[in-house]
């Protein structure tokens, strides 16, 4: 760890407990901010979620895990009022990280058509993983929680631009995501808040492992990626840090790639 990257405030991750958000918590957390993460876990992953509080609280760092659905309006809210009431409804949020990975993996068009994709399965799908991206920066920007050197970053992927059987609504999801960065990028602007997508190259994550055919996704990023590597975690996690210094406050509206060159050869 780099020493003289040093952070303040706090930082909030929405999909705080496994894969790039706990990677982000953890290393955002080294780095000197505290973390309010947001995560929706059952009982069977749950001791994950609070192994990394531990760790979080064990680096002399505060520490809010809130195991609640992140698109749900009422419980946005509910976060928002502890969020408010810890920072005393200061701008005290530097950092938002949206890394939300829950939505149906269904083709469109399959026999028989009822087991393709349903409208529910893709509004639902959009929704967390691209829209609730927004509704949590209107109620940040609205409760003066974010201000001022806030930095905002939504992780997407290279299946936003390229297709993947049965990844169709998640595809759609991350090219909705990237406009909307470019969009709050645009608005936020005057208030110095910074809007930026991370395009991960593929790494080997819970969410990966669902996606059928992962396993040659995998295969195929090591033999083409110029590092023979897959991206790890950590490699996004130290970019954020990185990214979330006061220094980087002209960097705003892009899509970054952090993938090692991965997709440099298409």
């Amino acid at each position: 760890m780099e020493p003289e990257l040093k952070l303040s405030g706090w930082a909030l991750i929405l999909g705080s407990s496994s894969g790039f958000g706990e990677a982000i918590a953890l290393e955002l957390a080294r780095r000197g901010m505290d973390i309010f993460g947001v995560h929706f876990d059952r009982r069977a992953t749950l001791p994950e979620a609070e192994r990394i509080v531990a760790e979080i609280r064990a680096l002399g760092r505060n520490v809010h895990f809130f195991n609640v659905n992140a698109a749900d309006p009422e419980q946005r809210k509910t976060v928002l009022d502890v969020v408010a009431a810890e920072t005393q409804g200061k701008p005290a949020v530097r950092t938002l990280v949206h890394s939300l990975a829950f939505g149906t993996l269904r083709p469109y068009i399959c026999e028989p058509a009822a087991e393709g994709l349903s409208a529910a399965q893709m509004n639902m799908t959009l929704d967390v993983m691209g829209h609730s991206l927004v509704y949590w920066t209107q109620d940040l920007v609205a409760r003066n929680l974010i201000g001022d050197r806030g930095r905002i970053f939504a992780m997407t992927s290279a299946g936003g631009h390229r297709v993947w059987p049965a990844y169709g609504a998640v595809s759609a999801a991350k090219a909705a995501l990237e406009s909307h960065i470019r969009q709050l990028a645009f608005e936020l602007a005057p208030r110095g808040i910074t809007a930026n997508a991370i395009c991960a190259g593929v790494t080997d994550t819970p969410a990966l492992r669902k996606i059928p055919g992962a396993d040659v996704l995998i295969a195929g990023a090591r033999q083409k990626n110029p590092s023979l590597r897959l991206t790890e975690t950590k490699d996004v996690a130290r970019t954020i840090a990185a990214l979330s210094h006061p220094a980087t406050a002209w960097l705003t509206g892009n899509v970054i790639n952090v993938d090692g060159g991965e997709d440099l050869s298409g």
